[in-house]
This record gives structure tokens, sequence and C-alpha cells, in this order.
């Protein structure tokens, strides 16, 4: 098997001055990537921020002998995105990676949640994920290359208490990626998710001291590096964790017909609830939502006919 490289290639990690961002850059870094370390430098909850972070990253890339530039903007600002692309097309003149890592906390049930708890998570974990894309998406079209990783959670894909506003952000990432692995296909653009379990400043009062310990970020980072090589997926969604890996899907079951007109109702429905949730009809997971619509269809004639 070969060796995984990034030679000649250029990557923007957020959230890069600790945790798993920083893992996955000095990673990067080692296997020949220029990177820029881009990091708020603020508290959990978003508050503050200074860019000694990312300052520290970049020394110890510069000590590996790798190349890497320091970038304190906020991935929820429009301004200072810009700034990020810009001056790693100034520097570089193209942008291969982007790894979405950057992520904040606001943690409460639901009920004690404020309008400002909800704004701040979606604009870092959301906004924060689209807006640098985004601003890359046409250097990476005209370059007819782009690896991108979004990074999700498994309160996005499944729910953890207290955290509405992050699940809503981390599932949004994913509905984001699905519609980008079809329009970035044509010019060999990627984009996966990866689900993260790990010991970070986001997990340090939720896991216990010997969980910690074996959830160390830099058993996530082989992972990444898979979804953003030369032969990456695309569309994948990695859980990733302790060294252990898997793939996470939305599926659907194949459905069944009810029926039309006076035929349909909700009664009609609750008889066939069995049918509808069996889940050993479960269908290859869908490659678009025009595959979504034809499985609704094929039932519907399916049903017809009988």
């Amino acid at each position: 098997m070969s060796d995984i490289r990034f030679d000649g290639r250029v990557a923007i990690v957020t959230g890069a001055g600790g945790g798993l961002g920083r893992c996955h850059a000095l990673e990067l870094a080692r296997r020949g990537a220029k990177v820029v370390i881009n990091d708020l430098g603020g508290s959990l909850d978003g508050n503050g921020g200074n860019s000694e972070a990312a300052e520290a990253v970049v020394k110890e890339i510069e000590a590996l002998g790798g190349e890497a530039i320091a970038n304190g903007s906020s991935v929820s600002d429009e301004a200072g995105v810009k700034k990020m692309i810009g001056d790693t097309m100034d520097k570089w003149g193209r942008i291969d990676i982007i790894i979405a890592n950057a992520g904040i906390l606001r943690d409460k049930s639901f009920s004690k949640m404020s309008q400002q708890d909800i704004d701040l998570v979606i604009d870092v974990h959301l906004r924060g994920t689209f807006m640098p894309v985004h601003e890359a998406w046409n250097i990476m079209k005209e370059q007819e290359y782009g690896r991108i990783v979004v990074t999700t959670s498994s309160t996005g894909l499944y729910g953890n208490f207290g955290q509405a506003n992050y699940g809503a952000a981390k599932l949004g990432v994913v509905g984001m990626m699905n519609t980008l692995k079809i329009e970035g296909a044509k010019n060999n653009i990627k984009i996966n998710a990866v689900c993260p379990i790990a010991a970070t400043r986001m997990t340090e009062g939720l896991m216990s001291e010997e969980a910690l310990a074996a959830l160390k970020p830099e058993y996530v980072t082989p992972g990444v590096m898979n979804l953003v090589k030369d032969d990456a997926p695309s569309g994948m969604i990695l859980s990733a964790g302790a060294g252990a890996f898997s793939m996470a899907r939305i599926v659907e079951t194949e459905g069944v017909f009810v029926g039309h007109g006076d035929d349909l109702s909700a009664e009609a429905v609750a008889a066939k609830w069995d049918q509808i949730t069996d889940v050993s009809t479960t269908r290859p997971a869908f490659k678009s939502g025009g595959e979504h619509g034809q499985n609704i269809f094929a039932a519907v004639a399916k049903g017809m006919q009988g």
C-alpha cells in the first residue's frame, strides 16, 4: 500500500489551534501539505480571541520542516473568511483541502436555551462551515481539484440531551455535504464528513479520565487523512474514535402504498404502520434526493398494480 501524501497541496484547517484541528493540521504537514492554521483563540463558548494558539501550531509545523501560516479570522464572519481565503491565495496561489473543524458549545436544556445560545452555535458550526467552503468553491472548480471535510457529531446524527442547538448545526453540515458531493463531482471536488469521538476541550467535562485517555484526538486524524486524499470517497460520514472507525448512513425502508382519495386516511396509514416501518426492507443509502423520490414512486406503482 502506497503512502498517503499531500506534497504540493495547500490545506486550510479551521479551529486548528488545539484538539482535533491541531492534530489534522500537523498530520497534513507531516505528509507534505502547506497548512493554514485558522483559530480565533476564543473560549469554549465563543467569547474572546487571540492568535497565540494558531501561532504555536505554526511553530510546531515549522519545527517539523513544514510550511504554515496562522489566521485568526472567525469562521462565522464574512470579512474574516474572505481574508482567510485571500491570504491563502496570496501566499500559495491555490486551495486544495479544507477541513472545517472550528466549534463552540453552549449546552443547555431546550427550555433554558436563549436565542443567543442558538444563534452563536449555528453561526460557528453551520455558517462557519458553509462560508469558507463557499468562498473557496470557485477556486477549487477552476483548478479541477478539491477535498473538503465537514465535522458532524453523534448529537446531530442521533441526539444528546442539552444540545439542540449543536445537533441542529451538526446535521446541517451533513445536508450541505449531500448536495455538494453532487455539485462538485464534475470538477473533481470531493466532500465528506467526520463524526469524531475524542477528548478535546469540548468533551473534558463530559467523560471520565479513563475514557478521555482512550479518546485521544490523534486517534481520529488517520481517518480524516483518508477523506482528503487524492482517491477519497465523496459523501461519506466516517465515525472515528479511540482508533476504531465505522460508516454512518441515512437509510430508508422500502415503504408501502396506502391509497388515494377516500382510501387514504390517518387510520389507513396506521393500519399499514408495521409495513411502513419494517426495517427488513431497508434500502441502500440514496445517492440523491431524486433517488429518494424514485423510491416513493416505486412504492406507489407497486401498490397500484396490486
